[in-house]
């Protein structure tokens, strides 16, 4: 989806007018620039009603269970997995679906979302394309609540990427995060080089998307980006999300504002 054509996705959009990114200068290149949108909205209603979204990629961090405190322990994989198949449904054959999620531990019990998401791709045949993991905390502290590491998780319904195109499988840092359930810098870095490089998708669109930094990186260097999100205040914050570019070493990084 090229800068000329016009995004699908807006014309049904409704709400505030989305500021456009400036434009920045990506390893001393060509200027780059990504339009942002953000509904404040049930996602997975959303996606139901949008259908396969052509031309687009689609990143999330689905809800814990602590944020359903009406439903038990297997209700809420049992939604879990539901969601994640329409995330998938969702996806065009030649997009990816990518989940950041951390497990939980709950009355001794330890639950692996990432296994969930894989149940749910394995239903719908999409094929996991890699898996890493992202540390939380340095390698031998112990963590009594929440894991010292989340799954980051990629899968597509056709997509084949070359094995020479591999990266690395252990995320040591996972960079500045603007709130504590949230995806950090380094890793939405990663998440939209691998877009750029490996899938003709020039869309992410992250049902799910919280305070909006990923929406930010991704404008940053050049994708368009569309969140979904049911909390208005983080919606607000998403709309209003920035990220800072830095240069380092000749060539050019992404930081969060000291403000955040």
């Amino acid at each position: 989806m090229d800068g000329h054509q016009i995004n699908p996705l807006r014309e049904s959009y409704q709400g505030p007018p989305i500021r456009l990114a400036r434009a920045i200068l990506i390893g001393g290149s060509r200027p780059v620039v990504g339009t942002r949108e953000v509904y404040c909205q049930d996602a997975l209603a959303w996606l139901k009603e949008k259908g396969r979204l052509e031309g687009c990629s689609l990143v999330a961090s689905m809800p814990d269970y602590s944020e359903f405190p009406h439903l038990s322990l297997e209700q809420w994989q049992d939604w879990f997995v539901g969601a994640a198949e329409q995330v998938l449904a969702s996806c065009p054959p030649d997009g990816v679906s990518i989940f950041y999620q951390s497990d939980i531990k709950h009355q001794g019990v330890w639950v692996d979302k990432g296994f969930l998401c894989q149940l749910a791709a394995r239903k719908l045949g999409h094929a996991q394309l890699w898996h890493k993991v992202i540390a939380r905390v340095a390698p031998g502290v112990p963590t009594f609540g929440r894991p010292g590491y989340g799954h980051l998780l990629c899968f597509s319904a056709e997509l084949r990427p070359p094995l020479e195109r591999s990266t690395a499988d252990i995320i040591p840092v996972r960079g500045r995060t603007t709130w504590a359930r949230g995806l950090g810098l380094e890793v939405c870095r990663l998440i939209c080089r691998y877009l750029l490089k490996n899938t003709v998708s020039r869309t992410l669109v992250a049902p799910f998307c919280g305070e909006g930094l990923l929406l930010a990186v991704a404008n940053q260097m050049g994708l368009e980006a569309v969140g979904i999100e049911l909390s208005r205040k983080r919606a607000e914050k998403a709309r209003r999300q920035e990220v800072q570019p830095t240069k380092q070493y000749g060539s050019t990084s992404l930081e969060l504002p000291d403000s955040t």
